[in-house]
């Protein structure tokens, strides 16, 4: 491809926050609960990458398709791969490694995109070293030069705090959170930037298991489970850690006990290599926070708040993070 901005792209990120900016010159959009994609479109070659610069064409030939057939032939827009009115587990559910599953997916459940930003305009110039209000506008423009489609959707915005929230709290489990740019930021590849405020919620959960670096004894994430009904112990997530005190604490667990329901595993949708799961006897409790829990699990890693000495493990149960798997309800 032949364009300013590279394929090597490290898509600028957002810095969480506990508040949203209440103050002039910041905008407001919302994140869509998807895959962070950036599409590049060079005449009749399309690319699209992943926020880790993997390439994505392979798992969504239909939002390829659309690209290609756009009548505009020049750009790089960043955005979200989204599946509408469908749960993010369908979404990964696209990442699959058979060609034939992913054709099938394809047709009876069809991605699309939703565009926030535009790096690179029609006319073959890079637009990262201006400031988010210019780029917002020619966003604009470029979609009102497409024609009807219906696979590229042009994410909305508002300057009003009190509108960002009313998206947040109607839109639910479909949004991800909401994130506030500055109308004067330029694009920052791979540093944060933007702001990205989420609800969470606490979640007391039983230590069952744990991954641990690779060739070494030291625990990089706790593996945590929660009781269902039948009294077994279901995985729900994960926890990075990085404390060498926890390590000692959780020594003379490992290897015994461990997840008696749903356990984590399995391979990599990336990577396809399975990481060893360490068995810990299910006796210490931890209270994490998580922004997004659907299907029974945390849609991401969770973060440690503190030990829970005085918690029965047989008291963290399933029903903390909803009945029959539902996610966590906006208020």
């Amino acid at each position: 491809m032949n364009l300013p901005v590279p394929l090597s792209l490290e898509p600028m990120e957002a810095e969480p926050v506990s508040e949203l900016p209440d103050a002039d010159g910041w905008v407001f959009e919302p994140k869509y609960d998807g895959f962070r994609c950036v599409v590049f479109r060079d005449g009749t070659e399309v690319a699209l990458q992943s926020r880790r610069q993997r390439p994505l064409v392979r798992f969504f030939p239909e939002v390829e398709a659309a690209v290609a057939a756009l009548p505009v032939r020049r750009f790089v827009l960043d955005g979200e791969l989204i599946i509408p009115g469908e749960s993010f587990e369908m979404l990964q559910m696209r990442l699959h490694p058979a060609a034939s599953r992913i054709a099938k997916l394809s047709r009876d459940h069809p991605a699309g995109f939703v565009a926030f930003d535009l790096l690179c305009d029609p006319a073959g110039h890079s637009l990262l070293d201006r400031g988010f209000a210019e780029r917002r506008a020619a966003l604009e423009r470029l979609f009102g030069s497409l024609g009807s489609q219906s696979v590229m959707v042009l994410a909305p915005e508002t300057h009003s705090v009190a509108e960002a929230r009313r998206w947040l709290k109607d839109g639910g489990n479909r949004l991800d959170g909401i994130v506030a740019k500055r109308v004067d930021l330029p694009y920052l590849p791979g540093r944060r930037e933007m702001l990205k405020y989420k609800l969470w919620q606490t979640v007391d959960c039983v230590v069952a298991g744990a991954y641990c670096k690779s060739g070494t004894t030291h625990i990089e994430y706790l593996l945590l489970g929660l009781y269902d009904r039948e009294g077994r112990l279901d995985y729900v997530g994960r926890c990075g850690v990085d404390d060498q005190a926890i390590d000692a604490r959780l020594r003379p667990l490992m290897r015994r006990g461990g997840f008696t329901g749903n356990a984590p595993g399995g391979p990599s949708r990336w990577s396809r290599k399975e990481r060893e799961v360490t068995p810990i006897e299910p006796s210490l409790v931890v209270e994490v926070s998580a922004d997004h829990i659907t299907g029974g699990k945390f849609r991401h890693g969770s973060r440690l708040v503190r030990w829970r000495e005085d918690k029965d493990p047989r008291r963290c149960t399933m029903d903390q993070i909803g009945r029959a798997g539902q996610g966590i309800e906006v208020p």
